[in-house]
């Protein structure tokens, strides 16, 4: 035995003899195979995870002047309640980008104090999906931004309000200009909602445990982390949530092999039907990315569920028909840890002081209203 005397250096000690039938005994070390089995190396359970996802990078700096005033004139209304008839409700309302992206209530809080249909959905990443919202109403971030502004549960706003609105402040007169220098008239609600869009395609999370695994970082992850990941990709969770975001982009049925119940599935909410009309669309929902799934409770559309291990099992018993063992949970939540990234830091803007043409606020007319 070797300790190390006050000056630091070595100092030998006695070897105490070993009983002539025992052996030193060196615990063994632990292979890729007994982390993920069916994995012989790491080498081989990335090669599966690369076939099946992708990295996120960093936001691309603006390629020129233009794209950079769209993306600060995006952040300004990104921010401005005054885009709600209320004068309460902006988009960072329900897409908060200090809290994951999201607003961490079950479903959202909107115009009049109503309670809205379903769980909000993260800002982050959402460039990366196919579609926007649960029911992939909207094709891209722009469409998806003129919906929550005109819907009457939300900010409960028109388009010409919006117009009028902005066309009152000269800060806002100018940074349209400078925007979208091309236009006789910049100011419109469609360059609105571009303008929102490209604010949000820089709200992305690289740097992830599992990014920095999936490009050679062996202790990126955790062994609990990759007998996780194994565990998803080899159970078929990985069949709904792949690609660069976990999921976003494709729409499956809730229930495949057992609905859950009304609480977690309302009976009301029949996902993609209300778009397409469709009888197959009946209870199809776009598959929930899962980057930063574990900042982003309480889950599903319903936001019924603030458990992670829970809504891991619900997702096993309804999509997969498994059955899985506490522990095999508990590795796949370790997985889902590792999806999240570095958290965009975003300067609240400085917005422009109103004037005496700028509309005024009604934030308790249906209020007082209802309460008749």
């Amino acid at each position: 035995m070797v300790l190390a005397q006050q000056d630091g250096t070595p100092e030998q000690q006695p070897a105490q003899e070993e009983a002539p039938d025992q052996a030193e005994v060196t615990p063994a070390e632990v292979t890729p195979a007994e982390i993920a089995p069916g994995y012989a190396t790491d080498e081989d359970l990335r090669q599966a995870a690369q076939d099946l996802f992708d990295v996120i990078l960093p936001a691309a700096p603006p390629t020129d002047e233009v794209h950079a005033a769209q993306r600060d004139l995006g952040a300004m209304l990104f921010f401005d309640p005054r885009m709600s008839s209320s004068g309460l409700f902006s988009c960072q309302s329900c897409h908060n980008v200090g809290m994951g992206g999201v607003d961490a209530l079950p479903t959202s809080v909107g115009h009049g104090w109503q309670k809205g249909p379903r769980n909000a959905p993260t800002v982050y990443n959402a460039l990366f999906n196919g579609a926007q919202f649960w029911d992939g109403r909207a094709a891209d971030l722009a469409e998806q931004a003129m919906g929550p502004v005109q819907a009457a549960v939300e900010m409960n706003n028109t388009p010409d309000q919006v117009v009028t609105t902005l066309e009152s402040m000269k800060e806002y007169l100018d940074a349209f200009g400078e925007a979208f220098p091309d236009e006789a008239e910049p100011v419109s609600f469609a360059n609105f909602a571009t303008a929102i869009a490209e604010f949000e395609e820089t709200l992305v999370t690289p740097g992830a445990g599992f990014d920095r695994w999936l490009t050679g970082d062996d202790a990126a992850m955790s062994d609990e982390q990759k007998r996780g990941l194994a565990l998803f990709m080899d159970s078929g969770c990985a069949g709904c949530h792949n690609g660069v975001n976990f999921g976003g982009h494709d729409y499956y049925p809730f229930g495949v092999v057992e609905r859950p119940g009304a609480e977690v599935l309302p009976e009301g909410d029949r996902g993609r039907f209300a778009v397409t009309e469709t009888a197959s669309d009946d209870y199809v929902f776009r598959a929930a990315p899962l980057r930063n799934v574990a900042i982003t409770a309480p889950y599903f559309h319903s936001g019924a569920v603030w458990s992670l291990p829970e809504a891991v099992d619900i997702m096993a018993n309804a999509q997969l028909g498994t059955e899985l063992a506490e522990a095999d949970i508990g590795a796949i939540v370790a997985f889902l840890h590792s999806l999240t990234g570095e958290q965009p830091r975003v300067e609240h803007p400085v917005l422009p002081a109103r004037t005496e043409a700028t509309p005024l606020p009604n934030p308790f007319d249906d209020i007082m209203e209802q309460s008749r």
